[in-house]
């Protein structure tokens, strides 16, 4: 099993025990069957990560008796992330993932798009195995919300002038759609209760405290120096509260932003208004209110998801 998964979810394997470490060690063993058939597409599964996505499809379809078609959709969603990180290493230029040299950085772009395109293609190919329509559809949605979020982030590049709601509105297309499709697959293929509200919650939360993080830091946390977003002309929340309250940022020209320094200079006055302060809070109760309208599920399920939206809020402590 992927040595990612660890505090704070180790408490989630505690509690559902071996079938969960074993399906998830089934995941991590199937990914490596299917990128296997590319040296690049093995390089990105390789590099690893935090395996969250499956995890969610495992939580969601906890209790049911249908392994294989769980382990299925799990490696599908996490084959969609895996994509989507190849092609973002396209758009930004990126020599490092996960301390890794990226596939665009070493092969360039050609290989890297086309090793994307391999990674999106499989995880269908792979879906398609649990003849479930349903299921299908799901991942198609998310992984078109993927596509036009992507795209309206590029749109809004550089714009510092972009809303509060069109914030959340790429929010949700970008990063809260795969989460909730997660979700509805894991409880589509372990026939469960439609838990896509809960993931779509805690995918928002998820974004909004990693572009917090980004203003906050620090660099040996997030493996990149503060405003990296701000240097690529992306807009996130901290910055969209803190131009309310400060003239200076309500002034600002993101495209005059001179080098890391001065990005970080612009962190420390974002910070000062409390506008990271009050996304985080937003964030918090976005993942509160996930876990006060879960639907009737048992103890043990519910007390799964619960650990598993508090993790996640943990990792950006």
């Amino acid at each position: 099993m992927s040595e990612a998964l660890t505090e704070p979810f180790d408490a989630i394997l505690e509690l559902a025990g071996a079938p969960l470490r074993e399906a998830m060690g089934s995941v991590e063993v199937r990914l490596r069957e299917i990128a296997g058939v590319e040296a690049h597409a093995l390089h990105t599964i390789d590099a690893g990560g935090k395996r969250l996505r499956p995890l969610f499809v495992f939580v969601a379809g906890l209790g049911g008796s249908a392994h294989a078609p769980l382990c299925r959709a799990a490696a599908a969603v996490e084959l969609i992330h895996s994509a989507t990180l190849v092609h973002d290493d396209v758009l930004d230029d990126a020599p490092l993932r996960r301390g890794r040299i990226t596939v665009y950085a070493a092969a360039g772009r050609s290989a890297a798009t086309a090793t994307g395109d391999l990674l999106f293609a499989s995880a269908f190919a792979e879906l398609v195995r649990n003849d479930d329509v349903a299921q299908f559809a799901a991942l198609s949605s998310a992984s078109s919300a993927l596509a036009r979020g992507e795209l309206m982030q590029r749109a809004d590049a550089w714009n510092a002038s972009v809303t509060l709601e069109r914030y959340l509105e790429r929010c949700e297309l970008k990063t809260a759609r795969l989460f909730a499709a997660a979700c509805e697959l894991g409880a589509l293929a372990g026939d469960g209760p439609p838990l896509g509200p809960f993931g779509r919650a805690v995918g928002l939360a998820f974004q909004i405290l990693d572009d917090v993080l980004d203003i906050t830091g620090p660099a040996e946390r997030t493996g990149k120096r503060r405003g990296a977003d701000l240097l690529d002309g992306t807009v996130t929340l901290p910055l969209i509260l803190a131009r309310e309250r400060s003239p200076e940022l309500a002034g600002l020209d993101l495209r005059e932003i001179d080098g890391p320094d001065e990005a970080d200079r612009i962190c420390e006055l974002i910070e000062a208004t409390g506008a990271a302060d009050q996304a985080r809070r937003q964030a918090l109760e976005l993942v509160a209110s996930s876990k006060r309208t879960l639907p009737d599920v048992s103890t043990t399920q519910r007390r799964a998801l619960e650990l598993l939206a508090d993790g996640l809020v943990e990792r950006f402590a």
